[in-house]
């Protein structure tokens, strides 16, 4: 197939187009490489990436519709939009940027795929959908109507766009729940990039909330896989893809702290407002719908994400946090 990657600079669509040109498949991808975190970060995976026979990569918005029509000449099989503003915090300070690129911009390639006849949209959503009110593990079923953060309104309403232009024009349609991503070259607004650096350099680890706190970590190759998995004909579905294992924060440092043979100078901070206090996926639907489960251990995966940091450390040790 001839495959169209929205992000493909970052953290999981980096991933997912590696994966694709190792199937075989031609991949654009498109990113506009903004500074919503450090851009050596997404330059260092996007230079692994133009390495790869079948990749080509155009810079582009999928904001401005204007710039966007000319990722479809000629039409691709397939859209897997994974260009997106993340991160429940942030969502809070500048709720704006988050909705012009994950409603927006999903709008606008929707409206893409409508005019261009275009056989397959992937759309990689969020478990901060749930919100704090429903029930442990999370089905797809559950509510998904009272969001803690602009940041996952936005993607609620990306999801409302989705089963419209399945419904009124049969795009078909997967929507893809991603629980805690992490893994090599993860993002370092997110809790394990900054860890594993804050232990390395003996700098202060800041714990928000107690550490109780539980997460479904789930590693960046598996939700990779899980989503190209999305790709096959499906109608319109959402399928959640998690670990099925959730641990809890304080947990994951002393795992880390073990790899790194380091202890964690910890600070304290309040829990954020917008943080839920646990997450966990029910992955029943992944494995009946796309026959998947993640391969990947919490344990294995916290190791290569820091062999990938203690590698790239010279440079690594640099990038903004913020």
């Amino acid at each position: 197939m001839r495959v169209l990657v929205t992000g493909c600079a970052g953290f999981i669509g980096s991933k997912v187009c590696q994966l694709l040109v190792d199937q075989g498949h031609t991949v654009m991808g498109a990113d506009n490489l903004n500074d919503a975190y450090d851009v050596r970060l997404k330059r260092w995976r996007l230079d692994k990436l133009e390495a790869l026979p079948g990749f080509r990569f155009q810079m582009v918005d999928i904001a401005e519709l204007v710039d966007l029509r000319k990722l479809f000449e000629p039409r691709p099989d397939a859209v897997v939009n994974l260009a997106a503003r993340a991160g429940v915090r942030q969502s809070v300070e500048n709720p704006w940027v988050y909705y012009q690129t994950n409603v927006t911009g999903t709008l606008n390639l929707l409206e893409m795929c409508r005019e261009h006849d275009v056989g397959k949209f992937v759309l990689a959503s969020t478990s901060s959908l749930y919100g704090a009110s429903n029930s442990r593990p999370f089905r797809e079923d559950a509510s998904t109507d009272r969001p803690l953060s602009p940041y996952a309104a936005s993607k609620k309403g990306a999801e409302s766009l989705c089963y419209t232009y399945h419904y009124l024009h049969s795009v078909d349609v997967t929507v893809l729940r991603y629980f805690t991503v992490y893994g090599p070259a993860g993002r370092p607004d997110m809790s394990i990039f900054r860890f594993i650096r804050w232990i390395t350099e003996g700098d202060p680890l800041m714990l928000y909330g107690d550490g109780s706190q539980t997460r479904d970590f789930t590693f960046v190759d598996d939700i990779a896989r899980g989503t190209i998995k999305g790709l096959k004909p499906m109608g319109f579905e959402t399928i959640n893809l998690g670990s099925d294992r959730p641990v809890a924060v304080l947990d994951v440092i002393r795992l880390l702290e073990g790899l790194l043979g380091r202890s964690a100078e910890i600070e304290r901070e309040p829990a954020h407002l917008a943080d839920v206090a646990a997450t966990w996926a029910d992955i029943s639907k992944a494995k009946s719908l796309l026959d998947w489960t993640p391969r990947h251990s919490l344990e294995e995966g916290l190791r290569l994400a820091v062999e990938w940091y203690e590698e790239n450390r010279e440079w690594a040790k640099e990038v903004s946090l913020a």
